[in-house]
Formats: C-alpha cells, sequence, structure tokens
C-alpha cells in the first residue's frame, strides 16, 4: 500500500494514463497526424511518416513541430487528429469510485485538447470527477516536458507540487514532476508500439524503472483503490 496521505492534489496525463493503453485509441491519432501531413504537405505517406517522429522527438509534439516548421494551426491538427472512433474506451465504474474516493482536488494534464480530454473522459465515465483540465492551448502549446507548462499549470491551479501527485505513461514527462516535488506514478503497459516510434518518448513498459519516478503500476484502478490517502 503507497502512503498517499500528504496528497492533496492528483493530476492524471489522458492518452494511455486513464484509459489502458492496448485499446491502441492513440494509434488511431497516431494514424491521422500522419495522414494531416500528408494531405497539408504533400507528401507521401513513408516521408510523413519519418516527418512526424523526427518532430515528434524533437519538439515534443508532432504539432510543435508543424507550427515552429510549417506554420500550421494548430486548431486545424487538434480537429482533425482528434476526430477518432472512442468504442475501443469502455466505461469504467471501477475506476470512477477509485477516483472517486481520492481526498482533494483531481485534474488533467493533456499534451492534447480539452475537448479530447473531455470526450475521452466522459466516455470512461469520470469526466465529473475533476476540478480543471488543463491542455496544450492552455501551455501556449508548450508540451509536457517543457518545465515552463508545468510551472503554468501548478500556477493556474494553484497547487502545491510537494503535495500533489502525477500519473503519467511517458517516463520524461514524470522527470519535470519529480524535480519540482511531486510524487511521481508511473502507469506502465505491454501494449506494441510502432518500431519507429522515439525511445525516450513512448509509453512504459513493465520492468522499466526511473530514478525519477517512486511509483510503478500496469493497473491504475487498483493502484488508486490500494492507496493509503488522507482521512
Amino acid at each position: 500500500m503507497a502512503d498517499f496521505s500528504h496528497v492533496e492534489t492528483y493530476v492524471f496525463d489522458l492518452d494511455n494514463t486513464l484509459y489502458p493503453a492496448d485499446c491502441h485509441l492513440f494509434k488511431q491519432i497516431d494514424a491521422r497526424m500522419t495522414r494531416f501531413i500528408e494531405e497539408t504537405l504533400q507528401l507521401p505517406h513513408e516521408k510523413a511518416r519519418i516527418l512526424q517522429k523526427q518532430y515528434y522527438a524533437a519538439y515534443g509534439t508532432t504539432l510543435s513541430g508543424l507550427m515552429i516548421e510549417h506554420q500550421v494551426k494548430p486548431h486545424d491538427f487538434m480537429d482533425y487528429v482528434h476526430d477518432i472512433d472512442l468504442s475501443p474506451v469502455a466505461e469504467n465504474t471501477k475506476l470512477r469510485s477509485a477516483i472517486l474516493n481520492l481526498p482533494g482536488k483531481r485534474y488533467v494534464f493533456t499534451n492534447g485538447s480539452v475537448r479530447h480530454a473531455e470526450n475521452v473522459a466522459g466516455k470512461i465515465g469520470i469526466l465529473d470527477l475533476f476540478d480543471g483540465i488543463f491542455d496544450i492551448e492552455q501551455a501556449e502549446f508548450k508540451p509536457k516536458p517543457h518545465r515552463e507548462t508545468y510551472q503554468r499549470f501548478t500556477e493556474y491551479f494553484g497547487i502545491n507540487p510537494s503535495l500533489s501527485a502525477m500519473f503519467e505513461d511517458i517516463p520524461e514527462n514524470l522527470k519535470t514532476a519529480h524535480d519540482m516535488g511531486k510524487t511521481t506514478v508511473l502507469v506502465q503497459s505491454d501494449a506494441e508500439w510502432f518500431a519507429d516510434e522515439p525511445a525516450d518518448r513512448r509509453p512504459a513498459r513493465p520492468g522499466e524503472y526511473f530514478d525519477h519516478v517512486h511509483h510503478v503500476t500496469q493497473d491504475l484502478t487498483s493502484f488508486l483503490s490500494g492507496l493509503k490517502t488522507a482521512a
């Protein structure tokens, strides 16, 4: 039982964290990113795919690279890539109960859009449990793991980092949280990922451990249900 009795604020990433990675919802988004680049930059599929991953590795998100290198309008991109089939995401009453029982504030902190977060969290059945959503637009399109984005998020909601916990599937995104004093939880998955996924930007796999990660889990619901929290 992990001792979270000091935690007053729970911060959750969205994709591959609040829903299991093996439902492959994000693979739909990933494929639509490639297609957006193909259509927007008039590139063949192979070159569009390479460029997508190059920008992801270099800028933190594909969107950031497209904005900087090609002046792509962010809402055009987000509306396109988040136009996906949500049927693989199931309602999760056990996760709802686990989050509902957490004392204090709860937030979603995502590199996606508010609309996407609302759609997905609504499908899971947990949207109403969060006190706020902080998305890439509120971050002025500087994605995690930029430190200033974490500071902006923290100031926006008035969070004390030392009294907060952050849940993420990408190890790199937890480093800044750790450095700011947050308790860090890495959500791991054995779901298969594309071979061209940048090694330091892909979701964590079971058995991977990092100095800046306090806790790891392959089952978010069970982890939350077993926490020792403040009375």
